[in-house]
């Protein structure tokens, strides 16, 4: 039995009044601000990182001397710190897919830290509402819709280490870290599985089952959102540069926002869900190793050199982030990990355009959704995402460790062959 501990997250929405939505708002805008003082100071010194007892006591003198600068508690601001030194840290890293620490824009998200978690004095109410302090606010409540661990008796054992306040289109809400014990007794003992992420199938099984959900937008609301977007654009056609927003173009603004945070949390609720199913049948699932960034890159091209059909490529790329690939990859990795099991990643080169019964690789061969072997001697046919999800689970058969270790718990590096 080997003894792990393992931090998750647990959010919650948060009961605020308008004075208190103020002050976190306030917080937030200095955070930022924050951020890219240390940013604008590492550029001027040409990416030398200054010691990290000179940004500390350099953050305490100016909490004392500037008013603003004193809405953000203390150890928010040593959290801004920490966080923009390891978004360096993980951009010097070859392995970290991190890229180099830019300057927040006044629409990146708002957030506070809380690290300490002696500063929540987490506390039930009732049946559905718990309380928490935070810095420089007061006690707040929040939507009490699991137990957290090491607050509520007889709950799940671990401890609470710090949280995080996040905005969005909906209000504000809390992140607790929560630090849990885990215990991995034995491999996970369900079978392997490919599969194949698209967006007319959403994710089809090397089993030939598939895996597909409704719009995360009913008809009235899409039709809604799109008016919604026309009236943004007439409002912005009509707003002096340089000169703030009128508060009917904010007002369209959040609208805009709750709507796609509605399709949004939508998405997250059935990626949570069938990602867990999964998780909980299959051992070990193969799935392609997509490159999402240039996948969606635009089409429209340069002056010298403009691109074609660029409708089409936009309309795309909105489909392929609407489905978010990458998260979906994302919560079967730490959910499989959880129960003894793991994600492969395959190359994805071929995969699509080979036969999974007598490997004969022809381009032509996929027609849409259909997939047809171009080889006389086989002559397959049926979906080309079901023939696609075999290879991947064929090729993730064959993947071994790259530095010779086996069990449950593996090696990051890998040695992943060609699907054709």
């Amino acid at each position: 039995m080997k003894q792990e501990k393992r931090v998750r997250a647990h959010v919650a929405r948060l009961a605020l009044t308008a004075a208190q939505s103020a002050l976190l708002d306030g917080q937030a805008h200095t955070a930022r601000t924050l951020w890219n003082l240390l940013h604008e100071y590492t550029t001027f010194r040409q990416g030398r990182l200054a010691p990290v007892k000179a940004c500390d006591q350099a953050i305490r003198v100016a909490r004392h001397q500037i008013a603003w600068m004193a809405r953000l508690p203390a150890q928010a601001a040593q959290a801004v710190l920490k966080t923009y030194r390891q978004a360096w840290v993980n951009f010097f890293n070859p392995d970290h897919p991190a890229e180099r620490p830019t300057f927040k824009s006044r629409r990146s998200r708002m957030a506070v830290d809380v690290p300490q978690a002696r500063d929540l004095h987490i506390g039930r109410i009732n049946r559905r509402w718990g309380a928490v302090n935070l810095p420089k606010v007061g006690r707040v409540r929040f939507r009490w819709t699991k137990d957290l661990p090491g607050v509520t008796r007889g709950g799940p054992a671990g401890r609470i280490t710090g949280a995080r306040l996040v905005k969005d289109a909906y209000g504000w809400q809390i992140v607790f870290r929560a630090e849990i014990p885990a215990v991995i007794s034995a491999p996970h003992p369900g079978g392997r599985i490919g599969i194949d992420r698209g967006i007319n199938v959403a994710l089809a099984m090397s089993d030939g089952t598939t895996r597909e959900h409704g719009p995360w937008l009913s008809e009235g609301e899409k039709e809604r959102l799109r008016r919604l977007e026309k009236k943004a654009a007439r409002q912005r056609a009509t707003h002096r540069t340089g000169q703030p927003i009128s508060n009917r173009q904010a007002r369209t603004y959040r609208q805009i926002g709750r709507l796609r945070a509605t399709a949004k949390r939508r998405a997250v609720c059935w990626q949570h869900q069938t990602s867990t199913e999964l998780a909980e049948a299959f051992s070990e699932i193969g799935v392609e190793d997509l490159q999402i960034t240039n996948m969606i890159r635009s089409a429209r091209g340069t002056a010298e050199q403009p691109g074609r059909n660029i409708a089409q490529k936009a309309g795309l790329n909105r489909a392929i982030s609407g489905e978010a690939w990458g998260r979906t990859v994302t919560m079967l990795e730490y959910k499989t990990a959880d129960r003894g099991g793991r994600v492969v990643k395959v190359p994805a080169a071929g995969t699509s355009q080979t036969c999974h019964r007598c490997r004969h690789r022809d381009p032509a061969a996929r027609d849409g959704i259909r997939f047809s072997c171009t080889n006389r001697a086989c002559g397959w046919t049926g979906h080309a995402d079901t023939n696609a999800a075999i290879n991947i689970e064929t090729a993730a058969g064959t993947v071994v460790a790259g530095r010779g270790d086996s069990g449950v718990t593996r090696s990051v590096k890998r040695q992943p062959p060609r699907a054709a």
